[in-house]
């Protein structure tokens, strides 16, 4: 198995993508032009945030096992993972290869760490480190999000949003002025989310993730299937979870330990 997946997987599981910049707007959310729309029927973007929050999203505990399918210009791989939920408190991600585990991950809102057999490396820091390695704002909520089935930002709390109807789904555009252009596609019946895109324009730099196949699970939709494609000037990547197991809110244990002969690596 390539090391080089390996270590791309988990920047995708921890970051979400190095193709794309996530900017995070700690301003009250503002909706474009809802002022002036005396229709109280019409769906604007406030209502459509609204309904898409409206959605219970209330578990303790998830654990997932997923099949990965990894593929870019040169390559492609067939991974199983494990992924352990604490909700807004830990992640824990185990990449196997036939059944052989890999590389594991631990993540938490204040540090990110994963080790890996191939190279016998491991990597410890925080959110900072990454983002400063990515020139992207993260955190631990965006990487919870994107596993659920939620927006990775949160949309009641920042943004600038114009809403339009495309391909029979609810698109909020968000216009807040900065080289990120990102839309968020929701369901119309029940304001699930459809997919979400991300680009950075100057970098010529795109990722979309798209959800398919929502199940109910303690109250709550949970995505079965999620398509990650990132291009960039290097080249397109594609990452496919596929659910194949969900338990909610069991007891979780979370191992992690580093083998001590394994060589901590940096990020620059």
């Amino acid at each position: 198995m390539n090391r080089f997946i390996v270590r791309t997987l988990f920047i995708f599981m921890v970051c979400l993508s190095s193709s794309a910049t996530l900017v995070s707007c700690k301003a009250k959310a503002k909706v474009a032009g809802e002022t002036k729309r005396p229709d109280e029927n019409r769906m604007t973007a406030e209502k459509i945030i609204k309904n898409h929050y409206a959605n219970k999203n209330d578990f303790k505990t998830l654990y997932i096992k997923s099949n990965v399918k990894y593929r870019d210009d040169k390559q492609s791989q067939n991974l199983t993972a494990e992924i352990k939920i604490k909700k807004d408190d830990k992640i824990l991600v185990s990449l196997r290869f036939l059944g052989i585990t890999m590389a594991k991950a631990l993540i938490t809102p204040s540090s990110v760490s994963y080790y890996e057999k191939m190279g016998g490396t491991y990597f410890e820091g925080d959110f900072s480190t990454l983002s400063k390695w990515l020139g992207t704002d993260l955190d631990y909520n965006k990487v919870q999000n994107i596993l659920i089935g939620q927006a990775m930002d949160d949309l009641s709390k920042g943004g600038d949003y114009k809403d339009s109807l495309v391909d029979q789904a609810y698109r909020l555009e968000d216009i807040s002025k900065n080289n990120v252009k990102k839309f968020f596609f929701f369901d119309k019946d029940k304001f699930l989310l459809n997919k979400q895109e991300i680009s950075q324009i100057a970098e010529n730099r795109k990722m979309e993730v798209s959800y398919f196949d929502y199940k109910m699970y303690n109250e709550s939709p949970i995505p079965s299937d999620i398509a990650i494609n990132a291009e960039q000037d290097k080249g397109k990547t594609e990452i496919n979870l596929g659910y194949n197991t969900i338990t909610v809110n069991e007891e979780l244990s979370f191992p992690y330990s580093v083998p001590s002969d394994y060589k901590r690596v940096s990020i620059k």
